[in-house]
């Protein structure tokens, strides 16, 4: 097991491990839309969150994606991410093994994040905020802070991915 030297980025540690994948244990957490019909069965009314749980050596790692990853007991793979209740949150993982590496699509989180600001800035041009409306202005507060946290997961997973690469 090998531990890389973490980078700190907006105060927030992330780290890259190595190792070899022991005690894999894999699940399939989905939600429903409560507005969907009774009667329609199709997928795209779940949200579905692949969780990854194992060992790298004495390191207990989790990893939550919108696609399963792609790993067996055994594998040798390299993962970067951050410490969260005693594990480390995955963002990034390379599976020397199968020669596969993966990550979440931060592209996706950059043009939302914009998308949020630029709601923001209109509602901020609007003339229900300028009157001082509350309601308009806990929506400019909340699109904003949405598009903060979708820049800032964006960044940590491009600087994990920048970590895997070293």
């Amino acid at each position: 097991m090998t531990i890389a030297k973490p980078s700190t980025f907006l105060s927030s540690s992330i780290s890259s491990i190595s190792g070899t994948v022991n005690n894999l244990n894999n699940e399939l957490l989905e939600y429903v839309n409560p507005e969907k019909p009774t009667h329609d069965h199709s997928s795209q009314y779940y949200k579905r969150f692949f969780i990854s749980k194992f060992n790298l050596g004495d390191k207990a790692i989790e990893a939550k994606f919108s696609s399963p990853m792609k790993i067996s007991e055994g594998d040798q793979i390299t993962v970067s991410g951050y410490q969260k209740d005693g594990a480390l949150q995955v963002l990034a993982y390379q599976n020397q093994t199968q020669q596969v590496t993966s990550n979440e699509n931060w592209v996706v989180l950059v043009l939302g994040s914009l998308f949020f600001f630029a709601v923001a800035i209109g509602l901020l041009n609007s003339e229900l905020v300028i009157e001082g409306a509350i309601i308009p202005k806990l929506f400019l507060f909340g699109f904003t802070l949405v598009a903060i946290y979708m820049g800032y997961r964006a960044l940590l997973i491009r600087e994990a991915v920048k970590l895997l690469s070293n």
